[in-house]
């Protein structure tokens, strides 16, 4: 969900602002049927905009890969298949463009072979597509084992740098087929006609414009046109009531709403320290509870199936009792976007997803940074120490982060100086953010921008996602 939901609202809005002049198609592979929420995300589309399912990938050659490897080989797989597509679409109608998701450019090729520009859009932000360019160049210079650099890594147009360790654990382990992937597609990125990202020049306009002055860019422009957040709920409204119902009951700014995604996960023992550390906080509390996980793949429930037991089943004993009255769980799923909208919710915990980051921000909602996979740390350097919209608890020696810390940084954010001042950062952010996506909003200028360039190629654009 985390890519999807992007490129879903990135194409409402195209065709929300350019009526009549735009037509989206959306191709997405499959491993089978689309999960729930997907499907009901899908049914929310307007009409000038369609989606194909492509057949599914056969599962067998999935078997015993990394999460990330899935990702990669499903979207390889799926290539004859969106030829196949794309020639369909091109028969109904003039396409100007193909725009490929992060792990798609192979789709480079298919755009060639039909004439289109080939644009790459970054689900994330632009510190992600800073270290797409910096990748090449760190693995031609660096010859041995990356966790062996004394120095951290800085990106181009950052002011901070990152310890080696904060790096997507994909790209840390050289030997790994996610490994070869990540780069190979690092180095095609260089094939595209342009780039789209999911950002705003007030937020990240220094990597930005370092890009644009990299070879990396060439000359070819990149299109800020965020923050694109859902503008739509995809659940049952029962499980929404009865969170805002519970909210409204709430004092203003009281709560922390604390959740991990759309399939993060957590060890056991973690998720009795975080259990504990909230009730120790003795905070107002509204968590989205799911089962642990039972492998080291904190991601592995995005792309595979997610447990069916009851979440409330693990955690410790007594826990629901000893915070009922200042505490609302649910399993699973929240409505996250009201949940942030709404006067009572004061601090949002999450796993620095970049569309969660975009919702905080649009809300004003300051953050408590736990990344568990992917470019999900380096998210957290950014939001704790140049943006400074978020507080990050510390883990120990041996991974886990202890109740006694994090009932601290919960303390710190909801009722500390710390969270005051974190909070006006996110409140100026804010403002900017509402500034970027106005009429004549640095985004808006971009977004058209990006369309002008379409309709000077083909008169009124069609293009595929």
């Amino acid at each position: 969900m985390g890519h999807i939901i992007p490129l879903v609202e990135f194409s409402r809005k195209l065709v929300l602002l350019h009526h009549h002049e735009c037509t989206v198609t959306i191709i997405i592979p499959s491993l089978g049927p689309p999960p729930e929420a997907q499907a009901q995300l899908l049914q929310t589309l307007p009409p000038a905009v369609s989606h194909v399912l492509l057949p599914p990938v056969d599962p067998t050659i999935l078997a015993h890969v990394s999460t990330d490897a899935k990702l990669f080989l499903t979207v390889d797989r799926s290539i004859p298949h969106l030829r196949g597509a794309i020639a369909a679409l091109a028969r109904e109608f003039p396409l100007a463009a193909l725009v490929a998701d992060i792990f798609g450019t192979d789709a480079f090729d298919v755009a060639r072979e039909f004439n289109l520009a080939a644009y790459f859009a970054v689900p994330s932000n632009a510190l992600t597509l800073a270290l797409c360019s910096y990748m090449p160049k760190l693995d031609a210079e660096v010859s041995g084992d990356y966790r062996q650099l004394a120095e951290p890594i800085r990106l181009p147009g950052c002011r901070f740098a990152f310890p080696v360790g904060d790096l997507h654990p994909s790209i840390l382990d050289r030997k790994s087929d996610a490994y070869e992937r990540i780069l190979r597609h690092a180095k095609r990125q260089r094939l595209a006609d342009g780039f789209i990202v999911n950002t705003f020049m007030e937020v990240e306009g220094e990597i930005i414009e370092a890009l644009r002055g990299e070879e990396f860019a060439n000359g070819r422009p990149i299109f800020p046109i965020g923050p694109i957040i859902q503008s739509t709920i995809t659940d049952d409204g029962r499980r929404q009531n009865e969170c805002l119902e519970w909210l409204d009951s709430q004092p203003p700014a009281s709560v922390l709403f604390v959740s991990f995604g759309s399939g993060g996960t957590l060890s056991q023992e973690q998720l009795n320290e975080l259990a504990l550390g909230l009730e120790m906080s003795h905070q107002q509390f509204l968590w989205v509870v799911r089962s642990p996980n039972t492998t080291r793949d904190t991601n592995a429930s995005y792309i595979g199936p997610q447990s069916n037991s009851n979440p409330f089943n693990y955690l410790p004993e007594g826990f629901l009792g000893r915070t009922k009255g200042r505490a609302l769980l649910v399993p699973s799923w929240a409505p996250q976007i009201q949940v942030l909208g709404h006067r009572a919710t004061g601090g949002f915990l999450n796993h620095c997803g970049w569309n969660s980051t975009l919702e905080s921000i649009l809300n004003g909602v300051p953050l408590i940074s736990w990344p568990l996979h992917g470019d999900q740390k380096m998210v957290a350097v950014q939001l704790v120490e140049h943006l400074k919209i978020a507080l990050r608890p510390i883990a120990g020696e041996d991974g886990l982060i202890r109740r006694e810390e994090i009932s601290k940084v919960v303390r710190g954010l909801m009722v500390g100086e710390e969270g005051l001042a974190v909070r006006n950062e996110m409140n100026v952010l804010k403002e900017a953010a509402k500034n970027a996506m106005s009429e004549e909003g640095s985004s808006t200028k971009s977004l058209e921008l990006l369309v002008s360039q379409w309709k000077n190629r083909s008169g009124e654009p069609s293009l595929g996602t």
